[in-house]
């Protein structure tokens, strides 16, 4: 099997470009998936405020380390700033409630997880009088200058965004003392995001693709809609490589220059995820799996009265 060659950031730092997401993943089960992840060779773990099993996974690492499986140097963590945390004066608090769940003294990237703020307090879904989520006046833009202190402070190595369409980024750009070394976005043959990812290329930001399974396992699935991974398409080629279909999912991305963070807490699925570097989607093949977009994204937060809701626009 092949060695896979790390993301190159265009501040110098490098990411691995396979990781292990945790979002859904239940703090009952995530230290042991994280402890299996880095195990079987993961060494990048995908974590966020908002999915509430931080101290979780921080005990797995801190497991790993005092076994002397990987050292800190050896690993590369992200974490993500919730939307009630984009008021400047809350952000380096924000991080350190993660690095101290983390039990780690810095992170490898922070991003901003949304463009839209929500009202400061203790409720992390703070809903206004019509029961719609309760808006903060705070232009992620501070925000963004907030995540550069962390960066002169040595909190965190890189810094990014999260679910932010084109003419967010370009907001950002404009006043960036450090730019944007990350975007992160919902991505798979539903939704390919070449648009998105072209235009971050050319500004020179790496992409990671979340939810690349399509996310079967989200909450809000309605009985009847499709499911990416039982795409026949798919599967007859997944047959060809004598692969799953997750397998060819993962390399669609990998294929693309993407890094991705497959979830899983299944220690055998997790091993499969990791199993895709001894083969690659040949260009054909990769074409035809871009013709199944069809604007299927499965994760989109509903909250569309938000000014600053992302998906208003066309990418």
């Amino acid at each position: 099997m092949s060695v896979p060659v790390p993301v190159i950031f265009n501040n110098g730092h490098t990411c691995p470009v396979l990781g292990l997401g945790t979002w859904k993943s239940e703090p009952g089960q995530v230290t042991q998936a994280v402890k299996d992840a880095i195990d079987i060779g993961y060494r990048h773990i995908d974590c966020a405020h908002i999915y509430l099993n931080e101290p979780e996974v921080g005990e797995a690492l801190t497991t790993k380390f005092k076994q002397g499986v990987v050292k800190r140097e050896d690993i590369f963590i992200t974490s993500k700033l919730w939307c009630t945390f984009h008021r400047p004066d809350l952000v380096e608090g924000a991080i350190n409630v993660s690095l101290k769940n983390l039990g780690l003294d810095y992170l490898d990237l922070y991003l901003i997880h949304w463009p839209q703020a929500y009202r400061e307090g203790e409720e992390l879904f703070p809903k206004d009088e019509l029961g719609r989520a309760a808006p903060s006046p705070v232009d992620f833009v501070d925000t963004w200058k907030a995540l550069e202190a962390l960066v002169e402070k040595g909190l965190v190595r890189s810094i990014g965004l999260s679910n932010f369409n084109r003419k967010q980024i370009q907001k950002v750009l404009k006043v960036a003392k450090i730019k944007p070394q990350v975007l992160q976005i919902e991505v798979h043959p539903y939704l390919n995001q070449q648009k998105l990812i072209d235009f971050c290329r050319l500004n020179d930001i790496a992409v990671t693709a979340y939810s690349p399974l399509g996310s079967p396992d989200r909450p809000w699935a309605k009985p009847g809609e499709p499911q990416l991974m039982d795409d026949i398409r798919l599967k007859t080629i997944a047959d060809q490589y004598k692969k799953s279909v997750p397998q060819v999912l993962i390399r669609y991305a990998i294929d693309r220059g993407l890094i991705v963070i497959p979830k899983s807490v299944t220690r055998s699925r997790i091993q499969q995820n990791f199993d895709v570097f001894d083969f690659q989607l040949s260009m054909v093949d990769l074409q035809a799996i871009q013709t199944l977009e069809c604007n299927g994204r499965f994760c989109s937060m509903g909250d569309t009265h938000h000014p600053d809701y992302p998906f208003h626009e066309e990418y």
